[in-house]
């Protein structure tokens, strides 16, 4: 399914490409690593650790289903955990990590993220700098409440040293646009898209990811912030180059 849109992508842009190593919860790890293994990208997701990860409430209310699994896979992450044990991670680790020079973007859904994520450094098998990215608005992780933005960022402060991480900030539905332009007036990366929120605004969805992506850049120039080019967010992960990476086959 990567092969169908990944290739489109590379040859449209710079830009570096972040796959996933999260897939679903219904996928084994080894499903879940497939493409990233084959790919070797510059960049790789990567969840510090199992969590509840439920949506069951975006269901209440709806009555005409457009899907016949709708309900089911909406009303069923209820019940369901996400699963990344400091097995699994230090797995995806050494065979894509060390094994291909691929970096990783450390989500962190809480507090405990951010600790677990500290004993792959002090063991060794992290090296910064770390780019970590905290997720906010998640049933089953921190919510977004503003605090909590600054409880991950001072605790990220007492952990690693402001100096050797870079962070940016997820902030779900209706947060998304507030909770990382806070982030990027605290010194962050911001991330945006569909996969975080339907919406443009209050009662306005959007038509695509790119309306998102315009609108938050729009804010932050306003802010008289500058945007990275793919060189330059490259030299800020320290990824190890488009030139490295096999999406083309």
């Amino acid at each position: 399914m990567f092969d169908q849109f990944v290739p489109r992508i590379t040859a449209a842009t710079n830009a570096i490409i972040n796959i996933t190593t999260g897939g679903s919860v219904s996928m084994t790890l080894d499903d879940r690593l497939a493409y990233p293994l084959r790919a070797a990208p510059d960049l790789c997701s990567l969840n510090m650790g199992s969590m509840n990860f439920a949506f069951h409430k975006a269901g209440r209310g709806i009555a005409d289903w457009k899907y016949p699994w709708e309900h089911g896979h909406i009303a069923g992450s209820e019940a369901q955990i996400f699963r990344n044990t400091f097995a699994d991670i230090k797995s995806v680790l050494a065979r894509l990590g060390d094994a291909h020079g691929t970096r990783f973007e450390f989500e962190c859904y809480d507090v405990g993220h951010l600790h677990n994520l500290k004993h792959f450094v002090d063991e060794g098998l992290v090296k910064g700098p770390l780019f970590i990215q905290c997720v906010l608005g998640i049933l089953g992780g921190l919510n977004a409440d503003p605090e909590n933005l600054f409880l991950m960022r001072a605790t990220a402060d007492r952990l690693f040293g402001r100096e050797n991480y870079a962070f940016s900030v997820l902030g779900a539905g209706r947060h998304q646009m507030p909770l990382v332009t806070m982030g990027a007036i605290m010194g962050g990366q911001v991330r945006v898209g569909l996969e975080d929120s339907l919406f443009l605004g209050r009662g306005q969805l959007a038509p695509n990811c790119a309306a998102q992506v315009l609108k938050i850049r729009r804010i932050l120039e306003e802010l008289s912030l500058e945007i990275a080019t793919p060189d330059e967010a490259r030299a800020i992960l320290q990824t190890k180059g488009a030139d490295r990476v096999r999406f083309n086959g």
